[in-house]
């Protein structure tokens, strides 16, 4: 059998959680040496769950310099993620990543560039790509011919502990970066086409947010191929839940939208397991027949396999164990989070000078 990963992890937030959980019960291929916050409360609530067996940790280096690990995961804020990859990597380790890779795109490329020079191993946690009702999604959109209008948004409502997480988030992250990334992934793959334009349009809602800050911003991205996008996303206690959950795809052949009726009720904008969860997909067909009727009903595609927030991010680490098992070529991989980054970042350059960005 082949020897246990030694992954040290580090931020013990949501997402961090979620992805310790994943190697304490992939416990024959990793095995934890750390935990890792800045905030004792977050560690040793997580390590309580594990039996209290892991050691805990304040600071990020020493723990690296301490635990020497073979792979680092982490899911601190963003604005560490790239300090935080280079030197796990420069120390050996292979890297799994929340998202954004960073919040600037030099240094994403300087992140990337790491990897590429050391080989090592750099996953980005892009979870729709494991999802295996979004790639049904994806592969349905690429039928509808072209160009395709992409339609999607993530507004959350948040109070008390959330909105001062989503406060946290705010002094270096905009929503529309944050899980924007997420979604105009989704787009690049759906059109296979070069992103030539973006506009971005954003809003300060909230006085409890610094001055120059927004917790709305909405994006509108165009492709060389004549494929149109827009993303949506604010978060804070003023959101509306009407309409927060729009996943909808159109092409000249039809279209094929994201029914989630449980998922995008209101009061499910702030539970993180509907911001993933399908439930199922419906395709309209375009086709008319000679008595201007259409010539095929609506098909809805009912989701067998859905899996949690939890067995998302364990079907992450999945990859990230067999990338660095097999040795694999993730260049690919990297590009995409970088063309991500690139259009989002552009959307938040946009709404903040006023002007188109070509790409």
């Amino acid at each position: 059998m082949a020897n246990k990963i030694r992954i040290l992890v580090a931020g013990c937030g949501h997402m961090g959680t979620s992805h310790a959980r994943a190697y304490h019960q992939m416990a024959d291929a990793f095995e934890i040496v750390g935990l890792v916050s800045r905030g004792a409360d977050s560690r040793q609530r997580l390590n309580a769950e594990f039996g209290g067996h892991y050691a805990e940790f304040a600071d990020y280096h020493a723990a690296l310099a301490q635990t020497r690990p073979d792979a680092v995961c982490i899911s601190t804020y963003s604005e560490t993620h790239a300090d935080y990859a280079c030197a796990a990597m420069e120390a050996g380790a292979h890297v799994f990543l929340e998202k954004p890779v960073a919040d600037t795109l030099a240094d994403c490329e300087r992140v990337v560039a790491t990897a590429r020079r050391l080989g090592r191993k750099l996953v980005v946690g892009y979870i729709l790509q494991v999802h295996p009702s979004w790639q049904k999604f994806t592969e349905l959109a690429q039928t509808l011919g072209k160009p395709l209008v992409m339609r999607m948004n993530l507004n959350q409502q948040s109070a008390g502990a959330q909105w001062a997480t989503h406060q946290n988030l705010l002094r270096t992250t905009s929503p529309i970066v944050d899980c924007g990334v997420h979604y105009v992934d989704v787009m690049c793959r759906m059109t296979g086409s070069r992103p030539v334009r973006v506009n971005g349009i954003g809003a300060r809602l909230s006085d409890d947010i610094a001055p120059g800050q927004v917790n709305y911003g909405h994006l509108q991205v165009a492709f060389a191929d004549g494929s149109v996008g827009w993303y949506e996303a604010g978060w804070g206690p003023m959101m509306s839940e009407t309409a927060f959950f729009v996943k909808d795809v159109i092409g000249p052949r039809g279209c094929v939208s994201i029914v989630a009726r449980s998922a995008g009720a209101a009061g499910k904008s702030s539970d993180v397991d509907s911001h993933t969860r399908t439930e199922s997909l419906k395709l309209h067909h375009a086709a008319v027949g000679p008595d201007g009727a259409f010539a095929r009903q609506d098909e809805v595609i009912d989701v067998n396999d859905e899996p949690g927030h939890d067995e998302l991010c364990r079907r992450e680490q999945e990859i990230f164990l067999r990338a660095i098992r097999e040795d694999q070529d993730l260049s690919p991989h990297w590009q995409a989070a970088i063309d991500s980054l690139r259009i989002v970042l552009a959307a938040d350059q946009s709404f903040r000078e006023g002007r188109t960005i070509s790409l």
